[in-house]
């Protein structure tokens, strides 16, 4: 082979495993994504298991909890804090609830902590910050909760475990620690929870589909390291689109969603369109495969 043919294979091989390790890089993030298959489904009560839902690990052997417009508390609705988000357990047993009112500048998050004392935790909207407070997500080590805005999104919000982090007073207000920006938007995400420590599982609302070619997606996102008090970075991945199965015809509504450690058990709530929601919504149940 002459020098000059050699030479351009080997120019032609040298660029072929530059371009080959270009995509590695590109796509390694996304190929360590899960799969989740579905398992089965349990019917969601419109009225008290239309917003979100937890496993819980505190008293042991404890059912799930669930979240609906008949779960708040009249004395809490009366205040106006008349929207429940997708709730949260820490490991250790302190149960967080989000709350938003129609208008103001706050968010409140309602805890429990472990003994079984409720206590409401305020934060103060920082500038640019959403009113809306549609899901909390408690970090395993359960000293830091991400909290989401609704609409079209690049970031997370942290804040300090209200109750389970000993910095945090119901008499102060919630601070917000730091921000989780996100390598890809997101669009109505109604739910997140944390899969390992620094990977979450989200379910997203998203009607339109521009985002990642289908509506509804269940989203993984990798942090760059656990939340605490520095910015940190999460790589978006859509995994799957959510099941849309109903009698009726329409808009679906994909709301809250679940992680449970213990069985591996991932849950993700989908409520049906018209008629149906009152009918066959469902609780969703997943496995990693």
């Amino acid at each position: 082979m002459p020098a000059s043919t050699r030479q351009r294979c080997r120019a032609g091989l040298t660029a072929l495993v530059a371009l080959a390790a270009a995509l590695a890089l590109s796509t390694g993030p996304a190929s360590a994504a899960d799969t989740w298959t579905e398992t089965g489904s349990d019917r969601a009560d419109p009225l008290t298991e239309s917003q979100g839902l937890t496993s819980v690990e505190v008293p042991a052997n404890s059912a799930n909890r669930y979240t609906g417009v008949g779960t708040i508390p009249i004395g809490v609705s009366s205040r106006g804090w008349n929207h429940v988000g997708d709730p949260d357990e820490s490991y250790d047993g302190y149960y967080v609830e989000p709350y938003q009112a129609d208008s103001g500048t706050a968010k409140m998050y309602r805890v429990q902590a472990p003994g079984g004392a409720w206590s409401e935790y305020v934060h103060t909207l920082a500038s640019g910050e959403a009113l809306n407070n549609s899901w909390d997500a408690i970090s395993p080590d359960g000293q830091y909760m991400l909290s989401g805005e609704y609409g079209t999104m690049t970031r997370f919000l942290v804040f300090p475990t209200p109750g389970a982090n000993k910095s945090t007073s119901p008499s102060a207000n919630l601070p917000l620690a730091s921000v989780v920006n996100l390598d890809h938007a997101v669009r109505d995400v109604q739910g997140c929870d944390f899969s390992g420590a620094t990977t979450l599982l989200c379910s997203s609302d998203d009607p339109d589909g521009s985002l990642f070619g289908y509506t509804k997606p269940l989203l993984q996102i990798d942090l760059s390291a656990q939340p605490g008090s520095s910015d940190v970075t999460g790589h978006v991945t859509a995994l799957r689109q959510l099941p849309l199965r109903s009698s009726c015809s329409g808009t679906f509504e994909a709301e809250g969603i679940d992680y449970d450690r213990r069985t591996g058990t991932l849950r993700v709530i989908v409520m049906s369109p018209g008629f149906c929601i009152l009918t066959d919504s469902k609780t969703y149940k997943f496995t990693r495969g």
